[in-house]
């Protein structure tokens, strides 16, 4: 097949309009950019549809290695121009690959029992780069699994993907209300820590050790009512200078990795 050059082409156009939430509600498909992001899909087992590439700038190993993924699994893979990808890409990493995936399912239901573990809850988070940022530091720490609450953005924002390094892929998700969540983590016997501007309690002064969530709200307005309640345990950060507050994903990786913390610290220690 000869080099897409037109944007009038159908496939083109379709694969554009993924950049919109209500196109990727409407068709049921995310645009993944980035061969990471792309190579991460591939791991979880997240069907891909379709590729394009424009040779020229898939250079890199982890390019051709998704190249060659692509490949042996018979993806449906279309070379296109420059400024057919520069239209389709997102951001200014343009590492020549795309792929059109499934939308991944994202339900409580789908969610992995606790076990033990810690789970993280964003309420209201606006920022599609916080949100992804967040699932990127859960990844890191073991999180078992991140619920968004009453989400403000939608998980699969290209933006997400990208400041998520493609851990969107790998680390179960979902989307839920506060009142399923909470019932949820009830029902699974997950005690319920909250991150607050105006706690009294610091977070390194109680125990993340057992089945945990902690949950944090949007920086403009915290958590909700919903969380002012008798077994939602409320912890903040020390703040030593004029802001009250830290940005969103930087206070859930404090608390992650607080509580793989006291998880590594040996029994009777």
């Amino acid at each position: 097949m000869g080099i897409i050059t037109s944007f009038h082409n159908q496939r083109v156009k379709d694969a554009a309009k993924l950049r919109s939430r209500r196109h990727r509600d409407a068709q049921q498909r995310v645009l993944i950019d980035g061969a990471r992001e792309i190579q991460r899909a591939i791991d979880a087992d997240v069907p891909i549809l379709e590729a394009f590439v424009c040779q020229a700038r898939a250079n890199s190993l982890e390019s051709q290695r998704v190249l060659e993924e692509f490949e042996e699994r018979n993806v449906p893979t279309f070379q296109v121009a420059a400024a057919i990808f520069e239209r389709l890409a997102y951001g200014d990493r343009n590492e020549g690959v795309l792929a059109v995936a499934t939308l991944p399912a994202s339900t409580l239901d789908r969610l992995p029992s606790p076990d033990g573990g810690i789970v993280g809850v964003l309420v209201g988070v606006e920022k599609p780069g916080n949100v992804g940022a967040v699932v990127r530091s859960a990844d890191a720490t073991g999180v078992r699994a991140l619920i968004v609450a009453d989400g403000a953005t939608d998980l699969y924002n290209p933006n997400a993907i990208r400041a998520s390094l493609g851990t969107l892929f790998t680390m179960p998700v979902c989307r839920a209300s506060s009142s399923e969540t909470i019932t949820w983590l009830r029902d699974h016997g997950v005690a319920i820590f909250a991150a607050r501007v105006d706690a009294t309690r610091l977070y390194t002064e109680v125990d993340f050790s057992g089945a945990v969530a902690i949950a944090l709200g949007s920086e403009s307005r915290g958590l909700p009512s919903d969380w002012d309640i008798e077994d939602v345990t409320s912890v903040g950060l020390p703040m030593q200078g004029s802001a009250d507050s830290l940005n969103v994903s930087t206070t859930a990786a404090v608390l992650f990795y607080e509580a793989l913390r006291q998880r590594r610290i040996p029994s009777g220690a």
